[in-house]
């Protein structure tokens, strides 16, 4: 039985047995900030404690006029998506071992693997993966054992969190790992050209990558192919709406963040990652597979098939260690796809790059004020160029209510003075311009 400390005594004889006292639990908040105490008053009831606390918890909102992106972005999310996926067959759920019991979220499932299917133009997908970063890596060693190879070329374009993520998982693995720097923001065909070779088993790309450059990969395809190697794509599925799919540029695997398909920011998750692939890669594919088949009454029925994990059958042939997906989310992925439809979300892709394109050219329209590449091709995020530290500036326009972006210098060389601005579909044109003119008063 864990014990709970419930009387300040018992409090007090806790803390003391591990060698700490409450102030010391409580050291690293700066004596300026530290609360001294909340003053509720004695013998209040219920509600009127709510209240008091509500009220004391308001002045911390800061309510910010969101700019940013980076892989995660604040889309319009219906209603329904959060009335469904909070019922409690759904949100209760475990993992569906039984069939006979776990019609329900089996089907779910089979349904958001076919709308991820339908969405990268692939012809098979896995039941989720836990988020973008996580995804990339899976699809990384998924090359490895399909081609039985250990060199994998990774643009600099591609995400820096995800890159991190992959250098942090195959720091200790027999994986040898080569960057390529980006070309004016898109993929350096020449740097991944000069790397690629017979050793080599897949080549990483973004579209559109992290600056918010798109690019069609066809080309690089045809080259990596011809050297056995395979394509992965990570793509941004609500640019998918519009875009050329990862499928018909000849992706082999297609990866990427499902946080825009119905899931809030929520502090950074949980999220969802999504996989999908050729049918000829299926069995190396990680995680789980719903598939649908028919019982001896030949009706139709939805199981878990292709469980390649280590704790099934395979043991030490395992394809992945993942133990779990992220239903849920896949879930709300599932049902805002449904609910938008395919209109819906092609007029969402439409807002999120009409509504960039007005705020590039409100921007850019500010003396000092310049796109840092020369191609200016983006879906709904641009890297623009700053007469003066970008973090600074940041940290100005936070005053003035907005979160205007994000500074680069951060995990880019030579870019101080650069950010990434993000704009979707929530953004409006009043928005844009009361940013446009925070921004120009700052550097004024």
């Amino acid at each position: 039985m864990p014990f709970i400390a419930n009387t300040p005594d018992q409090r007090k004889e806790m803390l003391r047995d591990i060698g700490l006292s409450l102030d010391d639990l409580f050291a690293d908040i700066p004596q300026e900030l530290a609360v001294k105490s909340l003053n509720i008053p004695k013998g209040i009831g219920e509600l009127q404690t709510d209240e008091l606390l509500a009220d004391l918890a308001s002045k911390n909102s800061t309510h910010l006029t969101n700019f940013l992106g980076g892989g995660f972005y604040d889309h319009f999310i219906p209603a329904a998506v959060s009335a469904l996926a909070g019922r409690s067959e759904f949100y209760t759920s475990y993992t569906p071992y039984q069939p006979e019991i776990s019609q329900g979220t089996l089907q779910a499932i089979y349904e958001y693997q076919s709308a991820i299917c339908r969405l990268t133009d692939m012809e098979a997908a896995n039941a989720s993966l836990y988020d973008g970063g996580t995804a990339l890596y899976e699809a990384m060693t998924m090359a490895i054992r399909i081609t039985d190879r250990e060199k994998i070329i990774i643009d600099d374009s591609v995400n820096p969190i995800y890159r991190v993520m992959i250098k942090s998982y195959t720091r200790n693995l027999h994986i040898h790992l080569e960057e390529t720097g980006p070309d004016q923001g898109l993929a350096n065909r020449k740097a991944i050209f000069d790397h690629l070779d017979n050793n080599t088993a897949a080549v990483i790309v973004q579209n559109p990558n992290f600056f918010g450059c798109i690019d069609d990969f066809t080309d690089l395809a045809a080259a990596v192919h011809a050297k056995g190697a395979l394509l992965i794509v990570s793509c941004y599925p609500i640019s998918l709406g519009i875009l050329k799919t990862p499928g018909s540029m000849g992706a082999d695997i297609v990866t990427g963040e499902g946080q825009s398909l119905g899931l809030p920011l929520s502090f950074g998750g949980p999220y969802l990652g999504f996989m999908s692939t050729r049918m000829e890669y299926v069995r190396k594919m990680p995680g789980r597979i719903v598939g649908i088949t028919k019982d001896t009454q030949n009706r139709r029925g939805f199981v878990l098939t292709l469980q390649a994990r280590e704790q099934h059958i395979r043991r030490e042939k395992a394809t992945s260690n993942i133990c779990s997906n992220e239903s849920l989310c896949a879930l709300r992925a599932v049902m805002y796809l449904s609910l938008m439809g395919k209109s819906g979300l092609a007029q969402t892709a439409h807002l999120c790059a009409d509504k960039a394109s007005y705020a590039w050219q409100r921007l850019t329209a500010i003396p000092g004020v310049t796109s840092h590449f020369k191609n200016n091709w983006f879906f709904n995020e641009f890297v623009l160029r700053l007469p003066a530290p970008a973090a600074d500036v940041v940290a100005a326009l936070i005053e003035k209510g907005f979160a205007a972006g994000f500074p680069l210098s951060r995990y880019y060389k030579d870019m101080d003075n650069c950010i990434l601005i993000a704009v979707t579909e929530k953004r409006t044109r009043s928005q844009i311009g009361m940013l446009a003119e925070a921004l120009a008063g700052i550097l004024k």
